[in-house]
């Protein structure tokens, strides 16, 4: 086996396909967000980012801020290892509390990251229930999908937020066997919404168990933050819930929320929660005091809604190819890999503003797209830039761009 023949060749094929992936370098910029610093072709250069999961900005607000540095200064830069060995910071338990009083649950588990608690969750309840039965979206994140893969037990996929589908596969399962049906509320690339409470009505009649993944709404949607399920007042039909706190809470780390004997099941089993060093005192300081501030306040909530149907107006005005949502997700569409990354190289270049490709396998083969995220800093001078910068890259290029060799 010639290992490093088989890598370049490997890449060869992504770079022929206009899939490989390259990174930007992007500074944010405290107190100037969505402005960041950046270098192209060697020179720094001011861009305008438009593609930024921190969807309320919370990553730079002063309170978080502050409460990292006090965290850090007292207790150190990281947690020293695993809670089971290095103990828990008080910090821990405090955040836990509070997540699962946004979700209105009796209970929440903090992980390092959102990735790690789909994965960690759902391969342990899938491995540990008896004759367990994933029923999955077929439009769930790769994180539920490996998670579900690892747990080795029988897995049927289900039509995207196809009630009927759905119920087609409960009604053939027996209802004394275990069964999860597991989905996302907002879906990040489409920006569509799951019926949440007819899946769990469903759920509750063929006696299976729910887990909702709310990554891309909780923070965002809902009087505090609790996401899709807070803001149809339906959380509590839903067994368990799963969050992140790097996009809207603007920090890192995921958690699960759900009863007190599920919680503890999953971090009495969990593998990936039990050998994961944990958040870090600062993180956590920061997730907690951005949790606690949402919780609150809705300005930001309220401000960013208002940004987003001002950008979707505008790209409708100019007659874009919006792919409409039903929520803050705003993806444009391109239709094609090599198009979708000589687009956002021209638009870094010459007009800088900052958006990546959205290519397979991210997203299906002929539906490449560049997803734009608005936040409470835009201004409609920013989306009056932005959508003349569109109209301009979708003018000057075209799908017979020469792929790269």
């Amino acid at each position: 086996m010639d290992y490093q023949q088989f890598f370049h060749g490997f890449l060869n094929h992504i770079q022929a396909e206009g899939r490989y992936r390259t990174f930007a370098d992007i500074a944010r910029r405290v107190g100037d967000f969505p402005k960041a610093d950046a270098t192209l072709d060697g020179v720094p250069a001011n861009v305008t980012v438009w593609c930024n999961n921190d969807y309320l900005g919370m990553g730079q607000h002063p309170k978080v801020l502050s409460a990292m540095t006090q965290a850090l200064s007292a207790h150190g830069a990281g947690a020293g290892g695993t809670r089971n060995i290095a103990g828990n910071n008080p910090l821990h338990g405090e955040l836990e509390r509070e997540l699962a009083d946004v979700h209105g649950k009796e209970a929440a588990l903090l992980f390092p990251c959102g990735w790690l608690a789909n994965f960690t969750v759902l391969a342990t309840l899938g491995e540990r229930l008896p004759n367990c039965l994933y029923i999955s979206d077929e439009k769930n994140h790769a994180s539920m999908i490996e998670g579900i893969r690892h747990a080795k037990c029988d897995k049927v996929i289900f039509r995207h937020n196809d009630l009927e589908h759905l119920e087609e596969i409960l009604a053939m399962q027996p209802k004394s066997r275990a069964k999860i049906i597991a989905f996302e509320s907002v879906y990040s690339m489409d920006g569509d919404i799951a019926p949440i409470a007819e899946i769990c009505s469903l759920a509750k009649q063929y006696n299976a168990l729910t887990y909702l993944d709310e990554v891309h709404a909780v923070g965002l949607y809902g009087k505090r933050g609790g996401g899709i399920s807070d803001r149809d007042g339906v959380a509590d039909q839903v067994d368990i819930i799963q969050g992140t706190l790097a996009k809207a809470y603007g920090v890192i780390g995921g958690y699960i929320s759900g009863k007190a004997e599920t919680v503890d099941f999953i971090r009495s089993c969990g593998s990936g929660f039990i050998f994961t060093t944990a958040l870090g005192p600062a993180q956590v300081a920061g997730a907690l005091t951005s949790v606690r501030h949402l919780k609150e306040s809705s300005v930001e909530r309220e401000k960013l809604h208002m940004n987003v149907s001002m950008l979707k107006a505008a790209l409708r005005t100019a007659k874009l190819p919006l792919m409409e949502s039903q929520s803050h997700i705003t993806p444009i569409l391109v239709g094609d890999p090599v198009r979708c990354k000589v687009m956002t190289d021209a638009l870094l270049a010459d007009h800088k503003i900052y958006v990546q490709p959205i290519n397979y396998p991210t997203v299906p083969k002929g539906t490449e797209r560049l997803r734009l995220t608005v936040t409470p800093f835009h201004t409609a001078e920013h989306i009056e830039q932005l959508v003349v910068a569109l109209q301009d890259v979708f003018a000057h290029t075209n799908h017979q761009e020469k792929r790269v060799a």
